[in-house]
């Protein structure tokens, strides 16, 4: 038998290789998106959260602005990436839509404290209106279109709705009311607790441990039509 022939069992046949389990491909691209982009969410939430309720006079909100327009606008779009990668599609799009909302309202503050624009201070007012209107449509719209994800989501979407609600009727307000901005300052502050919970979830399955109660959807999956809804990767 030469060297280089192979290695035979019985009647030359070659013996069976051992299965080799492939172990799951690591590298960036894996993992849960959420783990970044609920904290960086959280954190604008907190401080503005903080600003409306008093912390600092109404004069000083845009104190929020630097968190809002660094660390919350820009981990939010790392965290879309990230999703859009993993083709978690929903996922995506609720942190692109958060993160544009917040670098909307961060240009949206300096701009009129810097008169960027141009808008006269009589236009100030109505034009507050008209951002907070147009974020309406679009939360309410995001609300609406993930009924199917767990309650706790839902509820985090339903509480920004009601803070712009409440923003929207405090500037309307003449003068502006500093009791309705107080009060969507704590429901900011609120779903920003609900985000911590959620944050403890992802973390708690990252790292091995078992997932938290987040509710049943509002709207279940209809079973007669065999609809599903892909769960999201989890790291």
């Amino acid at each position: 038998m030469s060297a280089d022939a192979p290695v035979t069992g019985r009647a030359g046949t070659r013996p069976e290789e051992p299965h080799v389990t492939e172990a799951p491909a690591a590298g960036f691209w894996n993992g849960n998106p959420a783990a970044l982009g609920l904290p960086c969410f959280i954190a604008g939430s907190v401080v503005l959260g903080l600003a409306l309720v008093g912390v600092v006079p109404l004069t000083a909100l845009s104190a929020a602005v630097p968190i809002i327009l660094t660390a919350t606008s820009i981990g939010l779009f790392l965290a879309t990436i990230w999703a859009a990668s993993l083709g978690q599609t929903a996922v995506a799009s609720v942190f692109g839509i958060f993160g544009g909302f917040w670098l909307s309202y961060a240009v949206l503050t300096l701009g009129l404290n810097h008169n960027w624009f141009g808008i006269p201070l009589t236009s100030v007012r109505v034009t507050l209106e008209l951002f907070l209107v147009s974020w309406l449509v679009v939360i309410a719209m995001l609300t609406l279109a993930t009924l199917r994800l767990p309650m706790a989501f839902t509820l985090v979407f339903l509480l920004v709705d009601v803070a712009l609600v409440l923003l929207f009727a405090g500037f309307n307000a003449i003068p502006t009311s500093r009791g309705l901005l107080q009060a969507a300052g704590w429901v900011i502050l609120v779903f920003a607790a609900i985000g911590v919970y959620l944050y403890a979830d992802c973390v708690s399955q990252a790292t091995g441990g078992g997932s938290y109660p987040l509710g049943k959807p509002a709207l279940h999956m209809s079973r007669s039509r065999g609809h599903r809804v892909p769960a999201p990767r989890q790291g």
